[in-house]
C-alpha cells in the first residue's frame, strides 16, 4: 500500500483480485484471513506511474485531476447549501 495516509500504508498485502464499480477499477486486497479492503489501483504500487507526477518530478500539491475532482465537489456542497437556505420554513 503506498498511499501515505491509508490506515496500511507501508504494508505489503496479498492482491485477491478487482472488481469495477461507478468509480472505476477497484484492486481487492486481503488483510487478514477475514479482512479485505478495496481500494483504487493508484494507492499502490500496481499502477501506471502518472506521467503529470513523473514529469513535475512530483513537485506539485495536487494533480489537475485532483483539482477538477476539488471544484466538483465544492460545486455540490455549495449548490446543496444555496438550496438549503432557499427552501422556506
Amino acid at each position: 500500500m503506498t498511499h501515505p495516509f491509508h490506515p496500511f500504508s507501508g504494508q505489503r498485502l496479498l492482491y485477491i483480485g478487482e472488481r469495477y464499480n461507478r468509480s472505476g477499477r477497484r484492486l481487492l486486497l486481503r488483510i487478514d484471513d477475514k479482512s479485505y479492503c478495496s481500494v483504487p489501483p493508484k494507492w499502490t504500487d500496481m499502477s501506471e506511474p502518472d506521467p503529470e507526477v513523473t514529469i513535475g518530478r512530483a513537485r506539485a500539491l495536487f494533480t489537475v485531476a485532483d483539482l477538477m475532482e476539488l471544484a466538483l465537489l465544492v460545486r455540490r456542497f455549495s449548490s446543496h447549501r444555496h438550496a438549503e437556505d432557499a427552501s422556506p420554513m
